[in-house]
């Protein structure tokens, strides 16, 4: 087999990968249930939800602040989201001025309020600034929010509310933190689209 029938050969293969994972994720129903409902109690007191994460969950963490602030499908009006990973001046002057590990730690308390959600994006569990910022987020009240992978790490015994994704494989770990993502977007839609027609 010639190296580009290999490479080719390699789409099957991880897609293949994709979908065992995929056909685990009915294991993760009634978390993923907790997490709505938690979602719908942040929202309903006037709380906000507030993503972080490192690399390519640093990136799904703004994607899916995003889709709460403008819309995931439904027409509604806005909802209070903000990832903590977009702006630069903070990060950088942070991580010169003090050590990267407390980057969100810091905007966590500056931002943070017993209503809001905190949700922390880490494939490992084992990343010290998410592990920091829902320590934080905890000493403050809010109910904290673990999308991991792997065994869970350090993080699975710190968030309240740890979804551990059971899978080595950081892509794998990722595209099951967006499926999660996505869906909650949309419950809350759904939810929040037929209250404000009330």
């Amino acid at each position: 087999m010639s190296l580009n029938e290999q490479v080719a050969q390699s789409y099957l293969a991880s897609l293949q990968r994709h979908v065992d994972v995929f056909e685990t994720m009915a294991n993760y129903h009634q978390e993923c249930v907790e997490l709505l409902e938690a979602c719908q109690s942040t929202l309903a007191a006037g709380g906000k939800v507030i993503w972080f994460g490192n690399g390519g969950s640093a990136a799904d963490a703004q994607h899916l602040a995003a889709e709460f602030v403008v819309r995931y499908k439904l027409e509604r009006g806005p909802l209070a989201s903000i990832a903590l990973t977009t702006d630069t001046s903070i990060l950088t002057a942070h991580s010169n001025d003090y050590h990267f590990d407390s980057v969100f730690e810091r905007q966590v308390q500056a931002l943070c309020k017993p209503e809001d959600m905190v949700i922390g994006l880490t494939t490992s569990g084992t990343s010290p600034n998410i592990n920091l910022a829902l320590q934080a987020a905890n000493e403050i009240g809010a109910f904290t929010v673990a999308l991991t992978g792997r065994t869970g790490g350090k993080v699975k015994d710190i968030a309240k509310l740890p979804i551990i994704i059971a899978n080595d494989e950081t892509a794998r770990i990722q595209e099951a933190h967006m499926f999660i993502g996505h869906w909650l977007c949309e419950a809350v839609d759904m939810l929040v689209a037929a209250e404000q027609k009330a």
